[in-house]
C-alpha cells in the first residue's frame, strides 16, 4: 500500500478504536484489528455466479476494523463515521428486520450460528471506512468478510470440525462467504435467506485471496485461482465514482438480480433441450466445441415466459464473450504489457455490458468516454451496474493530474450527476490482520 494510503488508514483505525471505546478511555485487554479492502472488477461482468471467469484485484481503500471480545452471545457493530450501531444475537433464527445495512451483519451472525454448532461468544466491532458506499466497489461484501473474520477469531472457528473439513483453503473460504451472502448452500451446509442478492464469490475471492501489486484471474463454481499477473510497471488505476448509487437492497434488488436470473433461465433451456445436467452456464458452454453455437440455436428457437424476446440471446452473448474470450485475453495482454489489445478488450467488455446486460447508465458510460478521451490506456465500468464506478488504467506519473482532469470533465458534462469522486489506487493487499 502506498505511504499516503497507509497514513490514512492510521486515522481510520484511531476513529474505530474511539468508537469501540464509546468515547471513553481506550479499552484494555484483547483488541483485534483488520484491514478489509474493496475490490476492482477489471474484467468479468456478471460472470462469477454462472461459473465464469473474472480478473480482479483488491483496492487500497476499504474497511478498518477494530474488535474486542464480549462475554455474551451478542454481535455489536458500530460505524465509527456515521455513528450507526446495531446489536444482533448469535442465533440460528434471528429476525430479519429492515432491509438496510444491518442485513449484512445479521446474515453472517445467523449463518455462523447455524453452520458452526456449539456455544458462541460475541464481539464488539467498530469500523471506519474510506470506501465509497454503494459505488460498485464491494463495500457490502467487505462488511460480510469483516464480520465473519471477527466472529471466527473470537470463537476460534478455524479449529472447529466444520472449518477443518470444508474451509481449508482461501478459495474455499471465499466461496463459502459468497454462499453466506447469497443464501446458498455450501457443501453439506444448507443455505438460508442471505441478503437477497443472487451474486457469486468474485468479491470475496478478491478480498481474501488477492495479492498486492497484482490482478488475479479466478474461475468460479468452485472458486479456483488460475493465475496472478503483476500490474505492468508504471501503470495504476484511477477510479471514478459516478455518484449514482449501485444499491443491492430494497427496490434495486430486482434490477441487480435480473442478470443472474437470465443466466439461470438460459441454463434451464439448455438442459431441457439437450438432456444434459451441466451445473453452470460456463459448464454448458465448455461441454464441447459446438456448445456455444448450439446454445445460440436453442435461444433463437425457444422463448422463456419471464424474459422478452432477444433478452436471453443478448445475455448469453455477453456472458460468453466476457468469460470465455475477453477475460483470458485480457490476462494475457496484461502479462505481456500489450496495452493496445487491453484497451480494445475493455471497449468490448463495456459494449457487452451496455447491450447484453443493459445495466449501464449515462453517468458510467460518460465516465468511460471521458477517461479514454483524456488518454487512459483502458477504461470500463464494473460491479453490479445501474450506477457505481468506472476504472481507468493510466500512467502512474500522470495519475494525479488525470484524476483532477477526469473529475472536472465529468462535473462539466453532468453537473447534476451527484457527489461522485475520483481517486488513485494501486492493486492493494488482501485482508490483513494488524499486530
Amino acid at each position: 500500500m502506498s505511504q499516503g494510503e497507509a497514513a490514512g488508514k492510521q486515522v481510520l483505525f484511531a476513529q474505530a478504536e474511539e468508537a469501540l471505546a464509546g468515547g471513553k478511555s481506550p479499552r484494555s485487554g484483547v483488541l483485534w484489528r483488520w484491514f478489509v479492502p474493496g475490490r476492482i472488477e477489471v474484467f468479468g461482468k456478471h460472470t462469477d455466479y454462472a461459473g465464469g471467469r473474472s480478473l480482479v484485484c483488491p483496492l487500497e481503500r476499504g474497511l478498518c476494523i477494530v474488535a474486542a471480545p464480549r462475554d455474551d452471545a451478542i454481535l455489536h457493530v458500530t460505524d465509527a463515521v456515521s455513528g450507526a450501531s446495531t446489536k444482533i444475537p448469535l442465533a440460528k433464527k434471528d429476525a430479519d428486520g429492515s432491509a438496510d445495512w444491518t442485513v449484512y451483519p445479521r446474515t453472517v451472525a445467523r449463518r455462523v450460528a447455524r453452520d458452526f454448532p456449539g456455544p458462541l461468544a460475541g464481539v464488539d466491532l467498530a469500523l471506519a471506512s474510506d470506501l465509497p458506499r454503494a459505488a460498485g466497489l464491494s463495500s457490502s461484501s467487505a462488511l460480510i468478510v469483516a464480520v465473519f473474520t471477527a466472529l471466527a477469531e473470537r470463537n476460534r472457528l478455524a479449529e472447529h470440525p466444520v472449518w477443518r473439513k470444508a474451509l481449508v483453503s482461501c478459495t474455499e473460504l471465499a466461496e463459502y462467504l459468497g454462499a453466506v451472502e447469497g443464501g446458498r448452500s455450501f457443501g453439506p451446509l444448507a443455505g438460508g435467506s442471505g441478503v437477497g442478492t443472487f451474486g457469486g464469490s468474485e468479491d470475496h475471492a478478491a478480498i481474501l485471496c488477492g495479492q498486492a501489486g497484482h490482478v488475479s484471474l479466478f474461475s468460479f463454481c468452485p472458486v479456483r485461482l488460475e493465475k496472478t499477473i503483476r500490474l505492468p510497471a508504471g501503470l495504476t488505476f484511477v477510479v471514478g465514482v459516478s455518484g449514482v448509487a449501485a444499491e443491492k437492497t430494497g427496490s434495486a434488488l430486482q434490477l441487480y438480480n435480473r442478470a443472474s436470473l437470465a443466466a439461470a433461465a438460459i441454463l434451464e433451456l439448455w438442459r431441457s433441450a439437450t438432456g444434459r445436467a451441466d451445473a453452470t452456464l460456463a459448464g454448458a458452454v465448455r461441454s464441447s466445441a459446438e456448445a456455444p453455437e448450439r446454445m445460440r440455436e436453442i435461444l433463437r428457437q425457444t422463448g422463456h415466459p419471464s424474459f422478452q424476446s432477444g433478452e436471453l440471446p443478448g445475455r448469453f452473448e455477453q456472458f460468453y464473450q466476457e468469460s470465455e474470450l475477453i477475460v483470458p485475453a485480457a490476462a494475457e495482454a496484461l502479462a505481456g504489457n500489450v496495452l493496445d489489445a487491453l484497451g480494445e478488450l475493455a471497449r468490448r467488455s463495456q459494449a457487452g455490458a451496455e447491450r447484453g446486460l443493459g445495466n449501464q447508465v449515462k453517468e458510467t458510460t460518460e465516465l468511460v468516454r471521458l477517461a479514454l478521451e483524456l488518454g487512459a490506456v483502458a477504461a470500463s465500468a464494473f460491479g453490479a451496474g445501474f450506477g457505481g464506478s468506472v476504472w481507468a488504467l493510466v500512467e502512474s506519473l500522470k495519475a494525479a493530474t488525470f484524476r483532477e482532469e477526469w473529475a472536472k470533465a465529468y462535473r462539466r458534462k453532468l453537473p447534476r450527476a451527484g457527489a461522485g469522486e475520483c481517486f488513485v489506487t494501486g492493486a492493494g493487499p488482501a485482508l490483513q490482520m494488524l499486530t
